[in-house]
């Protein structure tokens, strides 16, 4: 009769929530119950279904007593890791700056090359300016030698002119003359 009024307990706490009295219940499930030395195997022992009143102030306490505890090594964990974000922080910008560093060096590179190829196609300009100024001074010459030799010409072309007019003047003279009859 004992078990079957326990029984009734049981499954009434079970359907009926608990009331409020300022007073918590704890109740252990035959998975919380642990084996004493007394006790049967798991399998073959009795779930305990009788709920635990506890005080509030002693869950208060228990709660105190757990977060003093644990909260200091909670607060240096805390502090380990906001040391370890800015450390990170100071690392990241230390790495941008290396990067940035690589790539200026790169670019340096490419400024060298590019300063090698700007004094290669500048050597080829100086030489295409001498060409041009020798081509310069050539054409010049050819020129002045092809004004000459225009002139020269035109002077020879004048005295063969001259040359036939004085020849023809003398062929002219030469010619009898008729004597004319008075």
């Amino acid at each position: 009769m004992e078990t079957e009024g326990r029984a009734d307990e049981s499954s009434s706490s079970q359907r009926d929530p608990p009331q409020n009295t300022g007073s918590y219940e704890f109740s252990l499930t035959p998975q919380d119950s642990r084996p004493t030395e007394n006790s049967q195997p798991a399998e073959k022992s009795v779930p305990i279904e009788e709920p635990i009143v506890v005080d509030r102030k002693a869950i208060e306490k228990l709660t105190e007593g757990l977060l003093s505890h644990y909260l200091p090594d909670l607060y240096s964990s805390k502090q380990a890791l906001l040391e370890l974000n800015q450390n990170q922080v100071i690392l990241l910008d230390t790495l941008d700056q290396e990067v940035t560093k690589f790539r200026e060096c790169n670019s340096l590179l490419d400024l060298n090359s590019l300063f090698t190829e700007a004094k290669f196609y500048h050597g080829k300009l100086v030489n295409i300016r001498k060409d041009m100024i020798m081509l310069h001074e050539k054409t010049t010459k050819l020129k002045k030698r092809a004004l000459k030799l225009q002139q020269q010409r035109q002077k020879e072309v004048m005295e063969k002119e001259q040359q036939r007019e004085k020849e023809l003047e003398r062929e002219r003279q030469l010619i009898a003359k008729p004597a004319q009859r008075t």
